[in-house]
């Protein structure tokens, strides 16, 4: 389906660079969200996926590639041992932890 023709013609220039919503036409709108379709619906309610559709990425050669992660190679993993009741989400767990690694400012 199509983004609604009426909206996007000559006359209307005002709705051309605004983000549209429901509130903004009338029935009949269908926006839509850009992720396209990967498969079909069988008669029998299942979804088949049709995999000439899947976009698939492919990573380019890293070799000679200067950049880094923006990580710290001081980070050690921790996997789920935390002293805090709020566990991960503690602001004085996360606090404590960036003074040790960056200093205090």
């Amino acid at each position: 389906m199509q983004p609604t023709a009426r909206l996007f013609a000559q006359g209307s220039m005002r709705y051309r660079k605004l983000r549209l919503t429901t509130k903004d036409v009338n029935k009949g709108f269908y926006k839509g969200t850009g992720t396209g379709n990967v498969g079909r619906h069988t008669k029998h309610g299942d979804f088949t996926i049709e995999w000439a559709k899947v976009r698939t990425y492919v990573c380019p050669s890293l070799e000679g590639f200067k950049l880094t992660p923006f990580v710290t190679k001081n980070v050690k993993a921790t996997h789920g041992q935390y002293e805090d009741k709020m566990g991960p989400k503690s602001p004085r767990l996360y606090l404590e932890r960036w003074k040790a690694e960056n200093g205090l400012d």
